[in-house]
């Protein structure tokens, strides 16, 4: 069996095991300097990892301030961090990512395309080791950054929301995942 997971297995692989229950990470981790650079007085508020049929697809860290309130999530400033731990194709991230978006709350098929193009920039293949980190400005502006370096930028609050929402709202189709990230797990 292959080692690279292709773009329908990875969109097969990421729906499937949003039913999955998370399961805490033990390792420490680090600040990464984009965050520390973005977020002042940036601490790790929870960390997971997502499995899908007992693989691991990624490890999560959530970076707040420490006053981090989640029923509040869409008007706070913080990071998210993930580590991915095979590889994925970029356009399956961003194509997952608006299905799950639509699990959160209901947008146009403008919105869709607009937001898909910005996931496609943000988004490159990843392999075992490469970070993806979005931040959250708590005004509803995000910046993408790919181990590190910039990808994308976006001032809106709606996708804000929605997106941080597929592993921050009540209504993620990740509980346990959702429950680890803000401390509550």
């Amino acid at each position: 069996m292959s080692s690279r997971i292709t773009r329908r297995h990875a969109v097969g692989a990421l729906a499937s095991s949003i039913c999955l229950p998370s399961i805490a990470m033990s390792q420490p981790s680090s600040l990464p300097p984009e965050v520390a650079s973005s977020l002042s007085k940036a601490q790790l508020q929870g960390q997971a990892s997502l499995r899908f049929f007992g693989l691991l697809v990624y490890d999560a860290r959530f970076w707040t301030r420490g006053d981090f309130e989640a029923e509040r999530y869409d008007s706070q400033p913080f990071a998210l961090e993930l580590e991915y731990a095979r590889k994925l194709e970029g356009p399956a991230i961003a194509e997952r990512s608006i299905a799950e978006m639509k699990r959160i709350g209901d947008f146009s098929d403008a919105q869709s395309k607009a937001w898909l193009g910005l996931m496609l920039q943000a988004f490159p293949d990843v392999g075992a080791k490469d970070r993806l980190v979005g931040l959250h400005d708590g005004r509803g502006g995000v910046r993408f950054y790919f181990n590190g370096k910039p990808t994308a930028t976006l001032a809106d609050k709606d996708y804000a929301r929605l997106f941080f929402g597929i592993w921050l709202s009540p209504r993620t189709s990740s509980p346990g995942l959702r429950a680890s990230l803000i401390g509550q797990g």
